[in-house]
């Protein structure tokens, strides 16, 4: 049962997929482009925060990470809200035998094969450009859809309670950008102010950016990479629990 909603999206995605582009593909490639070939130019490789690499292999899997959580948010939190309102596709798709359960399931699977397909375009695009440092870097396909989902799923557990869109805007402007500016993606953690640090440490956007650049640098550890995917994991299973109550509670009254 979840199949068929998940192809209710994937047939709406076929008939609007041109709107995505931008936001999912084109605006991160342009970040990579102009930040880190441009900008990252006139940035030394010698700078310690940057152990010893150009900035743009210090940068491109910070991006994709960062990428992959926007993509997460916006495949879920406008979606969830738009459908959950009078008329939309969650009413209806709740009026028939599906459970809520299936309908989570299959938004949350038409999700992540989203992210994961913009990450795999970004990844590819990174290697063109040798970004990649290390064989390794096949592995932030993963790691980065994993971040996606870390966010995806707590965000569509939000938006499904919601009465409107509005939230999901504020909530853009005041969790996605200080995540996308502060989580050691354009800069290293270490250049932040002492008493800083341990907040962005437990931020989700720092673990998918230190997992992805390690890994894409070569330069991961079993210890680290495990506490990364550990946390990144609760928060996407924390997200589904979540979700799969607030969904039976929305969509079954």
């Amino acid at each position: 049962m979840a199949l068929r909603a998940y192809g209710y999206w994937a047939l709406r995605y076929r008939r609007t997929w041109r709107g995505t582009i931008v936001i999912g593909v084109a605006n991160p490639l342009l970040f990579l482009m102009a930040i880190g070939l441009g900008l990252g130019r006139l940035i030394s490789p010698d700078l310690a925060v940057l152990g010893g690499v150009d900035y743009l292999a210090f940068f491109a899997p910070g991006m994709l990470a960062a990428a992959a959580m926007q993509n997460g948010i916006v495949e879920a939190a406008f979606p969830v809200s738009m459908s959950r309102q009078p008329g939309g596709a969650y009413p209806v798709a709740a009026g028939t035998p599906l459970e809520p359960e299936d309908i989570l399931h299959g938004h949350a699977l038409f999700m992540a094969l989203r992210v994961a397909t913009n990450a795999a375009v970004f990844l590819a695009v990174m290697v063109a450009f040798g970004a990649a440092q290390s064989p390794m870097v096949a592995l932030t396909l993963p790691a980065a859809t994993l971040t996606g989902l870390a966010f995806a799923l707590p965000a569509a557990a939000w938006a499904v309670t919601l009465t409107g869109v509005g939230p999901v805007m504020g909530a853009f402007k005041w969790v996605v950008m200080p995540l996308y500016l502060f989580s050691g993606t354009f800069f290293a953690v270490e250049q932040l102010p002492d008493a800083l640090r341990p907040i962005v440490y437990v931020t989700p956007l720092w673990h998918g950016v230190d997992l992805c650049r390690t890994l894409s640098l070569g330069t991961a550890t079993w210890p680290a990479s495990l506490g990364h995917l550990a946390y990144l994991v609760t928060l996407a299973g924390a997200g589904y629990l979540v979700a799969r109550r607030n969904y039976r509670r929305n969509l079954h009254g």
